[in-house]
């Protein structure tokens, strides 16, 4: 049966990439210096983002085991599509804030459903499809970010228009290309009307690796949120901030390339996970002795090996340890308990940093990572070599 082209996928991720990324590197900046919100606050309204992330992530993962996935993007991107409209028309408070809620919401949904349509291709290794869907999203980030510090100093209107744009062509790729008979003709209902066993060792790790997408991305989001602030503060200009992420996304297009090269001759997944875990964790320590813009852009270089290496191998691994009928609702649980960290991880470090300093959060979100790495190590050792694999 006819596949979707791996490439219309990757299109598609990018489409919604880049369009996302016009939008999240400003948010706390924008709510804090623009419309006067404290950074608790801002803390507050991304935990709302992310909580709404959370739930089209897992709603739309059991969906898509039950129901025809095409019809199901389309109805994220028209979520997306009419928020971003609204945003175009009115984005001072509490409207700003209030359509942030349904961005993720829509972006939770969107993202599960390109991730599990990525499961319904069996001609290419899941490995390469999830490397190279990580790959796209983050060729999207290194595009967004390189403008949108720009595009904010001339038109925050504009910020959206162009945002709206690149979902108008999400939505084309997704009506033209996504009907492939694969994903038409699946017999979702048949398949989950039955109870799905999956086996204990398999179970162990996922759940060791929900709480720890959980933990590095609550340690993470200080990146997206609170430093931008910390910097800025610190005299450094709000452009730079901007180009660190598109270092970032960059680096990621490299460092991607060589994964995917050194995957000829290396096959342990479990390896990029502690590899990753290890690398995020050692940003944080660099951090605490950063004191100008040369000390930040090495934490990031480092914070970039580390999530190119851990973050596109979870998905491949969750992938590989369930079975087909559940695939959709593990890749939505991944991308849900990510965004768990994602929604308390700015209100974490608001909370830190005002009642304490920026440099106890560099510090705890480095020991935290450390714990979490120590954790999956002991859990995927035990289990390993008894777990059950699916294609």
């Amino acid at each position: 049966m006819q596949e979707i082209r791996l490439r219309w996928l990757l299109l598609g991720a990018l489409c919604s990439s880049i369009g996302m990324s016009f939008i999240w590197p400003l948010t706390t900046i924008y709510l804090h210096n623009r419309l006067g919100a404290s950074l608790t606050v801002v803390g507050v309204i991304l935990l709302l983002y992310s909580s709404a992330n959370v739930v089209g992530s897992v709603l739309g993962g059991r969906l898509f085991d039950r129901f025809n996935p095409y019809y199901l993007t389309i109805g994220g991107v028209t979520l997306s599509l009419i928020t971003l409209g609204g945003l175009m028309l009115n984005h001072g408070w509490p409207a700003f804030p209030i359509a942030l809620i349904f961005l993720g919401l829509a972006s939770g949904w969107t993202l599960t459903m390109v991730n599990s349509l990525g499961t319904t291709i069996h001609s290419r290794d899941g490995r390469y499809i999830f490397n190279m869907l990580y790959f796209a999203q983050n060729l999207g980030v290194v595009l967004g970010t390189a403008l949108v510090g720009f595009v904010y100093s001339t038109s925050v209107t504009l910020l959206f228009a162009i945002a709206f744009s690149l979902f108008v062509c999400f939505m084309g790729v997704v009506v033209t290309c996504y009907r492939a008979p694969a994903v038409m003709h699946r017999h979702v209902v048949a398949q989950t009307r039955e109870k799905v066993a999956i086996a204990r060792p398999n179970r162990r790790i996922m759940a060791a690796f929900f709480l720890s997408l959980v933990i590095i991305w609550m340690m993470y989001e200080q990146w997206v949120s609170n430093l931008s602030v910390y910097m800025t503060g610190m005299g450094i200009p709000m452009r730079d901030y901007s180009l660190l992420w598109t270092l970032n996304a960059g680096l990621i297009v490299v460092f991607q390339a060589i994964i995917n090269w050194l995957s000829n001759f290396f096959s342990n997944l479990y390896l990029q996970v502690y590899a990753g875990i290890f690398f995020v964790a050692l940003s944080f320590f660099t951090l605490i002795f950063a004191k100008d813009y040369a000390h930040f852009v090495v934490a990031m270089v480092i914070l970039t090996l580390g999530e190119a290496t851990a973050f596109p191998a979870i998905p491949a691994i969750v992938n590989s340890l369930t079975p087909h009928a559940v695939k959709g609702k593990y890749q939505g649980m991944a991308n849900a308990w990510a965004s768990v960290g994602k929604a308390f991880g700015p209100l974490f470090g608001g909370l830190v940093i005002d009642h304490g300093s920026y440099t106890l959060l560099f510090i705890l979100a480095a020991v935290a990572n450390l714990m979490i790495l120590g954790l999956n190590g002991l859990v995927i050792q035990r289990n390993q070599h008894r777990v059950e694999i699916y294609k």
